[in-house]
């Protein structure tokens, strides 16, 4: 009786945390509404609307893009800035996967909405000319994660090669003995607006053997080997921001010594 009721408390507090992990979240499949807006270089705007709610959400600063003829699982915090210039309370941080749900296209008028202005996403590296700055030692082992969009193993431009260039410039300074790159997956079935989602577990080994790869290219000489691992798991990298669904489709880097 003792162990039930401890296994009890555990399961309560795994699903306390998990909700607590979530709070303030959103996330729900769409089928994606493009606004064109005409405010300079890529000011158009990319809605998504939560059938579940009616509510309209502002989903343009995602690094992954929408492809318009298929829905999107849509993951996300409500951004701290009130401003509304695609005309729908904005996402930020935000995350628009591609499913395989067709979707009719659907654009709208600016309908005076100015739209996004341009601007260098945080998360851009310089060109291959600037010389990095040498990271400081010392050298222990180090974990970088890379990470993907849901259930696809290609990288995310301004995203990904921003974090494989920040790895690669410390494991070249570093000179680690070799590098283990295990790919994971989040193949644990979850409901999401009525649809069943669920990365494949080839998903794994697909971005373990990409991430590998690129290793191999950029820092030739250097042994790597590959794991995979499936039924991810939520983890606190800040280069996730702050999403869970994220941090669970991801490449781990692990520099050994």
């Amino acid at each position: 009786m003792k162990r039930l009721t401890l296994l009890a408390a555990l399961c309560a507090a795994t699903s306390a945390q998990a909700a607590q992990d979530t709070a303030g979240l959103v996330r729900f499949v769409a089928c994606p509404v493009y606004r064109d807006t005409d405010a300079g270089r890529k000011s158009g705007c990319w809605l998504a609307d939560d059938r579940e709610n009616g509510k309209r959400w502002d989903v343009t600063e995602s690094p992954y893009k929408p492809d318009w003829n298929f829905a999107v699982l849509v993951e996300g915090r409500p951004s701290a800035n009130a401003a509304q210039p695609c005309g729908a309370p904005a996402l930020d941080p935000v995350r628009t996967s591609r499913l395989d749900i067709p979707c009719t296209r659907h654009m709208i008028p600016a309908e005076g909405f100015p739209g996004r202005r341009y601007t260098l996403p945080r998360r851009n590296i310089a060109p291959l000319s600037v010389a990095r700055a040498v990271p400081p030692g010392p050298y222990a082992e180090r974990v970088f994660p890379v990470y993907f969009e849901f259930d696809k193993d290609f990288l995310v431009y301004q995203y990904d090669d921003w974090l494989i260039d920040n790895a690669v410039t410390w494991i070249k300074a570093a000179k680690p003995k070799k590098l283990i790159v295990t790919g994971f997956a989040a193949t644990a079935p979850e409901t999401v607006s009525g649809v069943t989602i669920a990365e494949r577990p080839e998903a794994a080994q697909e971005r373990a053997e990409t991430i590998a790869e690129t290793m191999r290219r950029l820092v030739p000489g250097t042994a790597v080997e590959t794991k995979w691992e499936v039924a991810a798991q939520p983890t606190d990298e800040p280069e996730a921001d702050g999403l869970p669904w994220q941090s669970q489709r991801r490449a781990e880097i692990r520099a050994v010594f």
